[in-house]
């Protein structure tokens, strides 16, 4: 099993940036990012495997960074020009084996308690 902590969220304007962090109690094949607002559903933000290959959401492609750092078992999500639309909570889940590509569409087993991002216009 592994335990997930996120921290980072906060409030910020429309063009600022956060960075989400998620502490992990070990290893893990695929680690990912998900948010979801108020009465939508969830939805995946960005992915990245083992080896360090990632892929997005087209949604934030360009403006978000999803990295790792093996040493710390830390995920990172780094998010540049933030909009409104981009508030929501922010969970971060993982997949411990390999089961197939490392997408936010894959099955997670494991998840964190989310932290809150607002972005302001």
């Amino acid at each position: 099993q592994v335990q997930l902590v996120e921290s980072g969220g906060g409030s910020v304007q429309a063009g600022g940036s956060l960075r989400l962090s998620c502490a992990a109690s070990g290893y893990s094949y695929c680690m990912g990012w998900f948010r979801q607002a108020p009465g939508q559903e969830r939805e995946g933000v960005a992915a990245i495997d083992s080896e360090g290959s990632s892929s997005y959401a087209d949604s934030v492609k360009g403006r978000f960074t999803v990295s790792k750092d093996d040493a710390k078992n830390t995920l990172y999500l780094q998010m540049n020009s933030l909009k409104p639309e981009d508030t929501a909570m922010y969970y971060c889940a993982a997949i411990l084996v390999v089961a197939g590509k490392c997408r936010t569409g894959a099955t997670f087993g494991y998840w964190g308690q989310g932290t809150q991002v607002t972005v302001s216009s």
